[in-house]
């Protein structure tokens, strides 16, 4: 294969994203749902292209998802690559201009025909014989230009909200202003102007995919394309405008009609960038399939992933071979089904999930429950006996990310929630493959909140009963996000109020885990209704779930745990994530202080499944475990605990009726008001703020606590059973 000026650069596994993190281009980092196999750089008349190469072992057609205009970069496919490498080789790479690859001011270098053969020149470096093209904008016209120039290397195409310029008129509202001379207003698409580009990249960015993200509630869709734009110049895409290359209405049929392998062009209604009338004909100049998204502004790969994965997925399986069986069975002859999703942060959501589940088999004996689970869950479910999906393997680390955005005991979980996002799309394909081709009778979602958003923006989809659980509701804001963080939890809120509201009836249950009182009596946001009025109307209230039976021997307990009576002991712990490390490093360093205040003390140091104990300093005489699966049983049976505010910890404190020390982790609003609220209203325990937690500060307040007389609130025991009746209602 002849490669001509190219110098290929190549290395395997090559983490360029720091511990598998994206540089978010504002010094933050997100980690990436997928890493690539390959990472490296074509080298191709002097200037270096990034590319990289995912699931390289997967049997399907390669997919090359193109480079778009550097106003963006490589990134703009994050929610479609780790679906597709699932089932392709899928190959990226960032245009000339912009991510990983040289920054260029040659009109030359950034003309269509230098383009196409970059394209020709990263499938010579990747090793790809024929690839299905994928392009948006401009650069799915490239893909149509390289399919008529090289048909031996292009299987397919599909061409994401085309722009062969020719074949109709501007938008007219993009027609008003000249691009290149000086204006006398920057007002709307007058910021669409090199003179303006120069003197604010950033404004013209933030108006731009303003413009282009039509659909409502798309704050992180635009965040991502002005950090993104933020990653060339206004030189660069000055040159873009400059580059040579452009067909005439008669070049440009031509073209198209030699195009002789299949093309599927997408088109959104709402495009404010391109004329949707240019994609239209085009698919009726390459004799090819046309999907219309009605409602869709200009990214629909970004905001509508979920249509555009299925379209694009189910035009490029078509050159795999068919499966040699297929089976299907009678529903009247198949057991009856249910899936559980079960969120991995943290382990409160497993322990309740079992218990509900052995009280679902009790109501409806004979059901079968898979569980989509991810590590530390996963584990905690095997050992429970309980079937693990094999599709599990393939969902991508939300309790990894969680852990990496945290820092010294503080988590601005709203926000690493947000930056999550490829990954609970990743996540949500998972879960739609695994309904797709396995058919369950129930889908419970306990705060898998892919599922639940994804079902509601993609109703159609919906093929059985639906369950959404739930121990808090509405995303509030905490004081150091400011008004920033308050205007976007407000949106995120109504976006979710806007969905119910529309697909009333795709819930077929809610569920609160708790009581209508543990409802914050707060608002979703300015203009929007009382969070605890709301969930009232929408949901059902199942009770607290603590999923073991309470402790009536606490004496007996706590000789089996080996425990003296002259012990007063002391456990610490911070749940099953690792964001509490920090604390518990405080509370050893405070241990002689705590024993000088205790007398008596014992300390018990759990440091849960994600932190290692070999990490944790521990003076003499502290013991330290990692994971204890039945660590409720020490919470009963202590004298008096240290953990964090998380509110499976707490709760289980609460109804044993134990004193204990809470330390929210910082900036977490569900730790610092939902759970609060709940602990609150029942008296109990002592909040202390992390700054507050030296070693004298601890002392203090756990002596002080482990002195006050406690009594346990009348909270029910039969939580997982009154959830399992509501569940076994829909099966």
């Amino acid at each position: 294969m002849c490669r001509g000026s190219v110098r290929t650069v190549v290395a395997p596994g090559l983490q360029w994203a720091c511990n598998g993190r994206a540089d978010t281009g504002t010094g933050r980092w997100a980690m990436r749902a997928l890493q690539p196999d390959i990472a490296g750089f074509v080298e191709r008349d002097g200037y270096r292209l990034g590319y990289e190469v995912f699931g390289a072992k997967s049997a399907g057609p390669t997919v090359f998802l193109v480079p778009p205009c550097p106003i963006v970069d490589s990134r703009l496919w994050k929610a479609q690559v780790p679906f597709l490498a699932r089932h392709h080789r899928v190959v990226t790479v960032d245009p000339l201009g912009n991510g990983r690859s040289d920054r260029c001011t040659d009109p030359a270098r950034l003309g269509l025909d230098a383009l196409v053969a970059d394209l020709v020149a990263v499938l010579d470096t990747a090793d790809v014989e024929q690839a299905v093209l994928v392009g948006h904008c401009s650069a799915a016209w490239r893909c149509i230009v390289a399919a008529a120039r090289h048909p031996e290397r292009v299987l397919r195409v599909v061409a994401i909200c085309p722009n062969p310029v020719a074949l109709a008129p501007g938008l007219p509202a993009r027609s008003v202003h000249d691009h290149r001379a000086p204006l006398d207003t920057d007002d709307g698409w007058a910021k669409d102007n090199w003179h303006y580009w120069r003197r604010d990249l950033r404004g013209f960015l933030e108006f731009f995919f303003g413009e282009l993200l039509v659909e409502p509630h798309s704050t992180k869709v635009w965040e991502d394309g002005v950090e993104w734009g933020l990653g060339t110049s206004a030189e660069v895409l000055i040159v873009v405008g400059r580059a040579p290359g452009a067909l005439d209405l008669a070049a440009t049929r031509a073209v198209a009609r030699s195009v002789e392998c299949p093309v599927l062009v997408i088109t959104a209604t709402e495009d404010r960038c391109v004329p949707p009338e240019r994609g239209e004909r085009l698919a009726e100049l390459v004799d090819g399939q046309l999907l219309v998204l009605d409602g869709a502004g200009h990214l629909p790969m970004a905001r509508e992933p979920v249509v555009v994965n299925t379209a694009i997925r189910g035009f490029a399986a078509r050159f795999e071979p068919p499966q040699p069986v297929r089976r299907w069975r009678r529903p009247l002859d198949r057991p009856k089904r249910a899936l559980l999703v079960c969120s991995p942060i943290g382990l409160g959501h497993v322990r309740r999930d079992l218990a509900i589940a052995a009280e679902l088999r009790r109501a409806r004996p004979g059901l079968q429950i898979d569980w989509l689970a991810q590590p530390p869950v996963a584990g905690v479910v095997a050992e429970a006996g309980e079937r693990v999906h094999p599709a599990s393997a393939w969902l991508a680390g939300e309790s990894a990310h969680i852990e990496a955005e945290a820092g010294e005991h503080d988590l601005r979980v709203f926000e690493a929630v947000r930056r999550m996002d490829e990954i609970l799309v990743a996540n949500f394909m998972v879960f739609a493959d695994v309904v797709r081709d396995d058919p369950y009778d129930l889908w419970i979602a306990d705060e898998g909140w892919e599922v639940d958003h994804f079902l509601h923006e993609n109703p159609e989809l919906k093929t059985a009963a639906y369950a959404w659980l739930t121990d808090f509701v509405g995303w509030l804001p905490m004081p150091a996000g400011g008004g920033r963080e308050a205007a976007l939890t407000a949106d995120m809120n109504a976006q979710m109020l806007d969905q119910v509201a529309r697909t009333p009836r795709l819930r077929d249950r809610a569920v609160f885990i708790g009581d209508p009182d543990d409802v914050v009596p707060l608002d979703f946001g300015p203009d929007l209704p009382p969070i605890r009025e709301w969930t009232a109307r929408n949901y059902d209230f199942g009770g607290w779930v603590s999923g073991f039976e309470p402790v009536t021997d606490r004496d007996a307990l706590r000789a089996e745990l080996g425990w003296g009576g002259d012990d007063r002991v002391c456990v610490v712990s911070v749940g099953g994530s690792g964001v509490g490390l920090h604390l518990l490093r405080r509370a050893l360093d405070a241990h002689a202080a705590i024993a000088r205040a205790i007398p008596g003390l014992r300390m018990v140091v759990v440091a849960g499944p994600r932190i290692d104990p070999a990490a944790l300093a521990a003076p003499p005489g502290v013991e330290v475990h990692g994971y204890v699966p039945d660590l409720h049983r020490y919470l009963a049976a202590c004298d008096v605990a240290l953990v964090q505010g998380g509110l499976t910890t707490t709760m289980e404190l609460t109804v044993s009726g134990r004193p204990f020390v809470h330390v929210p982790v910082q900036n977490h609003f569900e730790q610092n008001i939902h759970v609060r609220h709940r602990l609150d209203r029942h008296g109990a325990g002592r909040r202390l703020d992390y700054a507050d937690t030296g070693p004298e500060q601890l002392a203090a307040a756990l002596a002080g606590e482990l002195a006050r007389d406690v009594h346990p609130p009348p909270v029910r025991s039969d939580g997982a059973r009154r959830v399992a009746e509501l569940l076994a209602e829909l099966v």
